[in-house]
This record gives C-alpha cells, sequence and structure tokens, in this order.
C-alpha cells in the first residue's frame, strides 16, 4: 500500500458501545484535535462480529459505523489470550463475559479454566491483543494491532480497568492493569501499542 491517509481533525466515531473503551480511547485520542463520539452516543446498531481474527472483527465495525455515520469511524477489537488456554479467550473475551457483559463472570472462567490445567510450567503466561480499524465512509480502511505481555492474577486485584485488567499483570511490574493509574496504564498497555503506530501513520503533525 502506497502511503497511508491521514486523519483531518474533526468528528471521529469510536465504534463501540463499551462505556470502559469508550473512556480509554477518548483519552489516548484527547491531543489530535479530534471530537470523538461513541457508536451509542449516535445510536448506531452493533454489527455481529463475525470475523476470526481481531482485525476482522475490528474492520467490519469500522465500516458499518464509517458508513451508517458518514464520518470517519475507529473501532477496536480486543482480548486475553492465555497461553496455557491455547489463546483463549481470545475474539471471543467480550463472549465470556455473557449476555449481561459480567467480567466478573469471565475472569473466573478464565481462572477455572487454568485450575484444570495448573501445574504446567509458565502455565500463567498471557497477553492482550488490540486490534484497530480506522475507516472512511468511502471504503478505505487502516489497520493497526498493538500487544503487551504478562501473568494471569487470582483473585482479581483493582478497581480501575475494565474487563479483564484486575487479573492481568504485565510483564516487569507487581500490579496489575487495574490497580495502575490510567496514565501508567496508557503508556504500556496493548491499546497504546495499537494507537502509537496509529498516530505514526495517520495522525500527522
Amino acid at each position: 500500500m502506497a502511503g497511508h491517509r491521514t486523519l483531518e481533525p474533526g468528528r471521529l466515531v469510536i465504534a463501540s458501545h463499551n462505556p470502559g473503551k469508550v473512556r480509554e480511547i477518548r483519552e489516548l485520542l484527547g491531543p489530535f484535535g479530534l471530537e470523538p463520539v461513541s457508536a451509542g452516543e449516535l445510536g448506531l446498531d452493533e454489527p455481529e462480529e463475525t470475523g476470526t481474527t481481531f482485525i476482522a472483527n475490528a474492520e467490519l465495525k469500522a465500516l458499518a459505523a464509517a458508513v451508517a455515520s458518514g464520518l470517519p469511524a475507529l473501532a477496536d477489537d480486543s482480548g486475553l489470550a492465555v497461553d496455557a488456554l491455547d489463546g483463549a479467550p481470545g475474539i471471543y473475551s467480550a463472549r465470556w463475559a455473557g449476555e449481561t457483559k459480567d467480567f466478573a463472570i469471565a475472569m473466573r472462567k478464565v481462572h477455572e479454566a487454568m485450575e484444570e490445567i495448573a501445574g504446567e510450567e509458565d502455565s500463567d503466561r498471557a497477553h492482550f491483543v488490540c486490534a484497530l480499524s480506522l475507516a472512511w465512509p468511502d471504503g478505505h480502511v487502516e489497520n493497526f494491532e498493538g500487544k503487551v505481555f504478562g501473568h494471569i492474577v487470582w483473585p482479581p486485584r483493582g478497581e480501575k480497568g475494565f474487563g479483564y485488567d484486575p487479573i492481568f499483570r504485565p510483564t516487569g511490574h507487581d500490579i496489575s492493569f487495574a490497580e495502575m493509574e490510567p496514565a501508567a496504564k496508557h503508556a504500556m498497555s496493548h491499546r497504546a501499542d495499537a494507537f502509537r503506530q496509529l498516530v505514526a501513520a495517520c495522525l500527522k503533525g
């Protein structure tokens, strides 16, 4: 592909109905002259996530929001991949939380699945993946993927994060993502990694 398309200042749809994710993306976009508005605020439907990869799901969400709103749209598809569970829950991370999106349930499912294979070496290793897809109403898409590595902890720790943050301790730290101040998490997270790539490619100047 010859070069990246620059995202101009103005309104940008965040193609998510997850308040925690929307808040985090807004904070990351703060310095760039963009006016983030969530898909939920615009009353946009959530498309069915039929992709088999994080990138595929992010792209279908971004394109759906861009076409429906007539504005550029940014979608994030992210999840937790546990080494000992062969990468699960992976792209199904949100589904493990059930219809009510209760991540206390999802975290317990991870813990119970890991308990069944306890004793294996390095069985607590895991990483978060974040795929970002930036789409325009004309169908142009830019994709980026970031990761952060760490370990699963139990019981859950901290109240600051969302999703699986309370059971994820990043490598080199002794506290979970949910125990960190937002600025500290943003400096190292999978979402921050993907955003650095997006900023370098599409938010010049």
